[in-house]
């Protein structure tokens, strides 16, 4: 009973289905939590090295700087390449959703120059038989 609450509560479909970006955020969230971190200890090292005090503010606009140069140079260009070339290949590749569209209207169409009498009762029995998703 507890068991069928919690997994109606707590859906493991969705989390399979998001499961990729799950762990892309844990590991965004790791990596941003130990940069930060050890940002602090070489900050704190090179200001003791150089006498000068240790300020907050001057701390998280260095590591922002830094934080920002790298997501800049590495990570949105990595976005734009994963990403735009993966929207602009869909968009032309034969395995597009229009692509498949225009296949299936050819189908159709050649279904009812062959059976005209039985084209719609087929087509009907098919489109139930295959839901389009």
């Amino acid at each position: 009973m507890v068991a069928t609450a919690l997994s109606n509560r707590f859906d493991m479909g969705r989390m399979k289905k998001r499961g990729y970006l799950w762990v892309t955020l844990g590991f965004f969230a790791i990596s941003m939590s130990a940069h930060w971190t050890f940002a602090w200890f070489a900050y704190v090292d090179e200001q003791n090295a150089l006498r000068q005090p240790v300020q907050a503010g001057d701390y998280f606009n260095r590591t922002f700087r830094d934080t920002m140069e790298n997501w800049q140079s590495e990570f949105l260009q990595l976005i734009w390449q994963v990403a735009g070339l993966s929207f602009l290949l869909y968009v032309g590749s034969p395995q597009s959703r229009e692509e498949h569209d225009r296949t299936e209207e050819k189908i159709d169409f050649i279904i009812r120059k062959l059976e005209p009498e039985n084209a719609k009762k087929l087509l009907e029995e098919w489109d139930r038989k295959y839901p389009k998703k």
